[in-house]
């Protein structure tokens, strides 16, 4: 007599979460600095989050007239974000919040804006997870696939650290560039909003000398680091002669980076997060 077994087909489960520990090993601090700009504009490109930042009243908040503050606080939401325990999100999110309280649009503003506004909060999350991931791409290449699949499903919390909830961080790697995609070919950048990027850009925050050594430079890399369709809304141009160059300095970049121990390769991220602690212990403003 010959039995049969019965074999039931098994649900995939999804793969388990990464853990900040774990995260530290695949994070590349300098990336911050490198694309910390190309990855404004990205941001600003949706007009409610470029009228929001280029109307707000926040003057403490402002890079053109605070630039090292500014990104302190831009860091080290990104360091919490990334690295930071539940209840560091929740003291920095409050921190936050208290900030945008007052960035929302006007009568008089071209768009409506309001920084709550979870919509706008995943568009400024993905522009973070996208930037993070093609650096970490071109620094390092591909991930393997269930790690990136973890990695991404991480990188909600880029949103989800603000008033983003997590179901609407789309489910698997696939369908964020598909929203990405989407989403980026609508994006439009109008004349003010690009002259303030120009500034950005060209470093006029920045004293008169920074301007003039770096400034050049620092347009090549913003540039390099841009997709096609900003670069063209940008009026820039980009060559393959342009992108040769930019892969061999990134290419020597990294290869001196990544051999590097890990509390060298986290920083400033793991830097911001420290000062972070200390200012929360003290009872100092985080943001």
């Amino acid at each position: 007599m010959t039995s049969t077994v019965s074999h039931t087909d098994e649900q995939s489960t999804p793969p388990a979460a990464l853990t900040p520990a774990e995260v530290r090993e695949h994070i590349d601090g300098i990336a911050a600095f490198l694309g910390g700009v190309a990855n404004v504009i990205m941001q600003l490109s949706h007009p409610p989050v470029g009228y929001g930042v280029l109307e707000s009243t926040v003057d403490s908040g402002k890079v053109t007239l605070h630039p090292i503050k500014r990104l302190r606080t831009t860091l080290t939401y990104l360091a919490v974000a990334w690295l930071g325990t539940e209840e560091e999100r929740w003291a920095y999110r409050k921190a936050v919040n208290e900030s945008h309280r007052s960035v929302r649009s006007g009568p008089d503003s071209p768009v409506k804006y309001n920084a709550f506004d979870p919509e706008l909060q995943l568009w400024v999350a993905a522009c973070l997870y996208w930037g993070i991931d093609d650096l970490y791409t071109r620094m390092r290449g591909p991930m393997e696939p269930e790690l990136a699949e973890r990695f991404y499903r991480y990188g909600a919390r880029l949103g989800t650290t603000l008033q983003m909830r997590p179901e609407m961080w789309p489910a698997d790697r696939a369908a964020f560039y598909a929203y990405w995609e989407e989403n980026l070919a609508k994006r439009t950048i109008d004349e003010p909003v690009r002259r303030y990027f120009d500034d950005l850009i060209d470093l006029k925050m920045m004293p008169r000398w920074n301007q003039v050594l770096f400034g050049r430079f620092h347009r090549y890399g913003v540039t390099a680091l841009l997709p096609q369709h900003l670069r063209d809304e940008m009026g820039m141009t980009w060559t393959d002669r342009d992108e040769r160059g930019y892969r061999m300095i990134l290419g020597t970049v990294s290869t001196v980076w990544r051999r590097m121990p890990t509390v060298i390769r986290c920083m400033p991220l793991n830097t911001y997060l420290f000062d972070m602690r200390v200012r929360r212990r003290l009872g100092l403003p985080l943001v």
